[in-house]
């Protein structure tokens, strides 16, 4: 069969039928006031509509002050347990702290030092795809989006397990374990499929079984599958503040959504990550580092207050790099005085600034982050406080270790998907009722018309 020259080409017939679309379907915005409907499932003050109870992870941006609630310094908890310390007890004993964060995520408890090695076993054991796989499915039809690569990989793992279907427990821990272990396999092939179709060198490497995950992605993506003790650590840490946000960002939200439809676990995920590769989600560190590109060939002194704080005003005001009027990187749903993993970061990226020779980006970006802010609040009518997010130092990290931008959201996913299992079964044993909003309808109803009485 000869192929459509049209195939993805959007026609002038296309684009009439979008117009009369647009034409009838825009909503008055003056209705959802009117119908106090909370856009984005949250509030002026940016705090979001409660549609369930998790006892996975916490986020705290507020606390109260003589009976009043205030923005706090922001804290993340995981299980209870603070990330700072998690993160700082992991460093401080010189190991990898990834499996430890999604052993307690997704069992609820810290592991002992058995526990810990057999769950590693669990990971390593799983760490390897059907025979044929990586020929037939991920290098058939490569994709230069990496994150449909994952989803159509994880749809097709559907394929070769015989209890796809089953919800069980033991059974939806098993699919979790298996594609927390199969995930950087999964992106970093997808990757590699598509430098190979793009002209480069095809380089698959096979998982080494003592490798943890952090060491595994850098491992399976570089040609030599060299890396140093400190990328390795660096990527680690990045893995697990990526780990796990609460039920409420979008992805996790999507997980809990489609779980209590009580469809299979692999359906479930490829509708998480379908909603992770959004750029006002997991793809925004990918837009920082193209703000970031941007900003430096148009702002000359790096150090000029006055020069960079003209380029952020530029940006609100839709005047400069992709004119959506964000600073991708400031401000969070959540969060308004500071987001802890950003904290974790910044100190983490100074150091690693100064062994790679990059201080004066480094300090662009510190500029940013202090600045930010500040146009923000004097250019937009704010509700609570804005600070740099996770995603603002994350790409940063991901640039100074030569990964690339391709692989920058597929990274979240693979963290993520540690925290998506966690809710996934949190969801199926606390399950109700499906999850379904309700939708105020504001149009006119209107008599049918036959066919040959219509304009």
């Amino acid at each position: 069969m000869a192929s459509n020259p049209n195939y993805g080409v959007v026609t002038e017939e296309i684009r009439r039928l979008a117009a009369l679309t647009q034409e009838n379907s825009c909503i008055n915005p003056d209705d959802y006031v009117r119908y106090d409907v909370k856009r984005g499932l949250r509030d002026l003050n940016g705090k979001g509509v409660v549609a369930g109870l998790t006892e996975i992870s916490d986020i705290v941006a507020k606390q109260v002050v003589n009976g009043e609630s205030v923005p706090c310094e922001g804290k993340l908890y995981y299980r209870g347990i603070n990330v700072e310390d998690l993160v700082q007890g992991v460093l401080k004993e010189g190991r990898y702290g990834f499996e430890e964060t999604a052993y307690l995520l997704m069992l609820g408890q810290l592991p002992n030092e058995a526990q810990l090695r057999e769950f590693r076993g669990q990971l390593s054991y799983y760490r390897t795809l059907p025979n044929n796989f990586v020929r037939d499915i991920i290098l058939k039809a490569p994709s230069r989006d990496i994150m449909n690569s994952l989803a159509r990989s994880v749809l097709n793992l559907a394929s070769y397990d015989e209890d796809a279907d089953d919800i069980s427990l033991p059974n939806v821990m098993r699919q979790c374990l298996q594609l927390l272990a199969v995930f950087p396999m999964l992106a970093v092939y997808g990757y590699q499929a598509y430098n190979y179709k793009s002209g480069s060198s095809l380089y698959i490497h096979a998982p080494q079984p003592e490798h943890s995950t952090a060491e595994s992605i850098l491992a399976l993506l570089r040609p030599d599958s060299a890396y140093s003790y400190w990328e390795a650590h660096v990527l680690d840490i990045c893995l697990m503040l990526h780990a796990e946000h609460g039920g409420g960002n979008n992805s996790t939200f999507t997980t809990h959504v489609v779980t209590s439809s009580g469809t299979d676990t692999y359906s479930c995920i490829a509708a998480a990550l379908a909603s992770l590769k959004g750029p006002r989600h997991g793809g925004a560190n990918i837009k920082v580092i193209q703000m970031f590109e941007d900003m430096k060939q148009v702002v000359r002194d790096w150090k000029d207050e006055d020069e960079v704080r003209a380029y952020l005003r530029a940006l609100l005001d839709k005047r400069a790099f992709d004119k959506s009027g964000l600073i991708y990187g400031m401000g969070h749903a959540v969060y308004s005085l500071s987001d802890p993993r950003a904290n974790i970061l910044h100190g983490m990226v100074e150091k690693l600034s100064r062994e790679k020779g990059r201080m004066e980006e480094y300090e662009l970006y510190s500029l940013v982050e202090r600045l930010g802010p500040e146009v923000i609040s004097g250019e937009r009518k704010m509700y609570k406080g804005v600070s740099a997010n996770v995603d603002f130092y994350s790409g940063f990290v991901y640039h100074m270790l030569d990964l690339p931008q391709e692989l920058y959201t597929p990274l979240f996913a693979m963290a993520r998907m540690a925290g998506w299992g966690a809710h996934r079964m949190e969801e199926l044993i606390n399950m109700g009722k499906i999850i379904r909003p309700a939708y105020q309808y504001v149009g006119t109803h209107q008599d049918y018309l036959p066919l040959k009485e219509r304009d």
